[in-house]
């Protein structure tokens, strides 16, 4: 890997992509056509989005501003990249918080879904608090004053708590100016009222204001002169040793060691309430070690994301998107049995529009089947509850070779997976964790079936995860296919991680750390070959992310050479199209809607070949080369004009809207022919979706 392939001022700051993708995320929440509480859902989506920015990109800044690392390819000096995310995501939160007063919060109050302000609460509201207040939440709070014998609490990351400030003396004569209430996390954060009392449909208060409203009976005898919420961000990536790995020699061992730290990393970030008193704001950032640069204001509640309970418990379809029955692909009707279908020829599978059942259905007739013998999968996420895993247990259970490569480092799914991995292993199935420094990041299931005198294998490859849950949320494809060299491909990868030696020559799949960068490359010059020639070069990459530079260099020169190249990225572009003689020949879009885009779509012309690969990898340092990943071909001619079709055209149309980015990393959002509502997804939905309406 190059380690500088490209001119700084070539490259744009991931950082402040970062933040960019989640502007266009917010438009969303305030695009006035979009249902309210699909408004109110994105609010907290972009809430979730930033407090992982703290939590991992801007914790991991701050290390290496602190060790004194060199500016990253785009130049900038790390402290200047760090000042830019300051003013950007301050700017960013402003905003989120101008859409939630002045636009979501009215618009669902016409609706009868209202969030009860304590300044506006009537007799039997205050009544109603008072009695949950003494009930429900006074037990479980142990407020905390501080003095010499009692110290600043040890909060956990993103928890709730209030500091309150005081006069007065205690039952022990103790004067104390401040006190700390920690709010345990047993406690709901939005609190459904009943509708007598809250005098609408759906009426819900905070947690926080009725807190506030009786915080003095916690401190009898003192008189509490304000109380203000906070919520302190952590660092929250993990770190495993490679040397105490080496004298654990379990990677489940470091990892669950690590985790009971995970709440207790340094601070990132500090969220007051807007009329929180300085002086209090400077006792916390002096407690947490942070700067007035880490310090974030808020007009409102210190985590958005617990809105989200509003969202998920109001029964109101009109105020939500249209549910939406998936399809069914006509090639699994026509036998009752799976692997029948796929004898017939591959299966192509468009989730969300498509169900996410065939998948299912793959494993668990898999399971049930006597004549499969072997079941090998990778699991990267797939919940805490999983049809999929409780379907491999029962296989194992029932004596067949069960394998599953469950990668425990997925960021926020590790104690999921462990858990998950610990029960595989007492159902019998032989449990891999990966390469010690390479994530496994593929999603590939191979089923082995004894028909007559030979074993048959079957596989199932795809973009996205073995998650019944996200394939109804994610746009995703998947592949099922019985093609004995795309088989073995499968097949040698699972060899390559369960065993040892040298990596075999693959037939058909593509495979990081090993091949994928290169041949991707040897791909995008192949174009520029055909361009230089006179002839047709069209490349189209559809992905979440594009960061690696030898990439990007080998796509400039590629335009230079005159290949026509449509870039869809969903998130951070590193890459500045329609720079005059560099770039011009590119044009990157970006589609952001209902479903979270997560489809990889790799397209070359190849001289009229059209070679359409489908990947679980983006175009990233780490797919390229920190992860295990597969790249791996629609061979038939019928499916790789659907995968045109609808994974590509489909989002490339001037018929639907996107956003469209310039030369200097800014996008512009421009409507489609169709007017309101033409969206991609919303032609996929007509297309695929068995049923979409109320």
């Amino acid at each position: 890997m190059a380690k500088s392939v490209l001119a700084p001022e070539l490259y744009l700051n991931r950082e402040l992509g970062q933040l960019e993708f989640n502007r266009r995320v917010l438009a969303l929440a305030e695009d006035p056509r979009i249902p309210a509480l699909e408004r109110l859902r994105y609010l907290c989506i972009v809430d979730s989005n930033i407090d992982e920015f703290f939590e991992i990109r801007v914790a991991g800044l701050k290390e290496e501003i602190a060790a004194g690392a060199p500016p990253g390819p785009d130049g900038m000096p790390l402290s200047q990249v760090f000042a830019e995310i300051v003013r950007s995501a301050r700017e960013l939160v402003t905003r989120q918080y101008e859409i939630l007063n002045n636009a979501v919060l009215p618009q669902l109050s016409a609706e009868g879904i209202r969030i009860l302000r304590r300044t506006k609460w009537n007799t039997a509201q205050k009544s109603w608090v008072r009695e949950y207040f003494f009930n429900q939440l006074m037990p479980v709070l142990t407020p905390i004053g501080l003095d010499p014998s009692h110290p600043f609490p040890r909060l956990l990351n993103k928890s709730l708590n209030f500091v309150v400030e005081l006069t007065g003396k205690d039952a022990f004569g103790r004067k104390s100016s401040m006190a700390i209430v920690q709010a345990p996390r047993v406690l709901p954060r939005i609190i459904a009222l009943p509708r007598r009392v809250a005098g609408c449909e759906f009426g819900f208060m905070f947690l926080s204001s009725i807190l506030h409203a009786h915080v003095g009976e916690l401190f009898p005898g003192m008189t509490v002169v304000g109380c203000h919420q906070f919520q302190l961000t952590r660092n929250s990536d993990l770190y495993i040793d490679e040397e105490e790995l080496r004298e654990l020699k379990s990677l489940r061992k470091a990892l669950q060691g690590e985790l009971s730290q995970r709440q207790f990393g340094d601070g990132v970030r500090l969220e007051v309430s807007d009329n929180c008193p300085r002086p209090l704001i400077n006792a916390l950032l002096k407690q947490f070690g942070l700067t007035e640069q880490d310090l974030y204001e808020v007009n409102g509640p210190v985590n958005l994301m617990r809105l989200l309970q509003i969202a998920d418990q109001v029964d109101r379809p009109t105020l939500k998107f249209p549910i939406m029955v998936p399809g069914i692909p006509r090639e699994l009707t026509r036998f009752p049995g799976i692997f029948d279908c796929i004898r017939r020829g591959d299966i192509l599978l468009h989730h969300p529009f498509q169900s996410f059942m065939p998948v299912i259905n793959f494993i668990e007739q898999a399971a049930t089947d006597p004549q499969v013998v072997a079941i090998k999968q990778t699991v990267y996420r797939t919940g805490a509850q999983s049809a999929m895993m409780d379907l491999l247990m029962q296989a194992a259970r029932s004596g067949k070779a069960v394998t599953v490569v469950v990668e425990l480092m997925a960021r926020f799914d590790e104690e999921a997976n462990i858990n998950w991995a610990q029960r595989l292993e007492e159902a019998g199935a032989h449990v891999i964790y990966g390469v010690v420094g390479h994530k496994t990041h593929a999603k590939m299931a191979l089923v082995v079936r004894r028909e007559g005198a030979q074993l048959r294998r079957y596989v199932h490859v795809a973009t996205g995860n073995y998650h019944a849950r996200t394939a109804t949320l994610y746009t995703d494809f998947g592949l099922l296919t019985c093609n004995e060299e795309i088989c073995a491909d499968v097949n040698e990868v699972f060899m390559q991680l369960t065993g040892l030696g040298k990596a075999s020559k693959l037939k058909h799949l593509l495979q990081a750390p090993f091949t994928l960068h290169q041949r991707i490359i040897k791909a995008i010059q192949n174009e520029a070959r055909h361009a230089a020639a006179g002839r047709k070069g069209r490349i189209i990459a559809r992905m979440n992310a594009l960061l690696e530079p030898e990439i990007i260099a080998t796509l400039y020169a590629a335009s230079q050479a005159g290949v026509s190249i449509d870039l869809i990225v969903r998130g951070v572009c590193a890459l500045r199209p329609g720079l005059p003689g560099i770039s011009e020949n590119i044009r990157v879009r970006s589609v952001l809607g209902r479903f979270l885009e997560h489809s990889r779509v790799f397209y070359f012309f190849n001289d009229g070949a059209e070679d359409v690969y489908l990947s679980s990898a983006d175009w990233m340092d780490r797919n390229f080369f920190r992860r295990i990943e597969i790249c791996f071909p629609v061979l038939d001619a019928r499916l790789k004009k659907r995968v045109i079709r609808e994974g590509l055209s489909a989002y490339l149309s001037r018929d639907v809207e996107a956003w469209e980015m310039d030369a200097n990393g800014q996008y512009r959002f421009r409507k489609g022919k169709r007017g309101a509502g033409g969206h991609a997804q919303n032609v996929l939905l007509e297309l695929l979706a068995a049923k979409v309406g109320s």
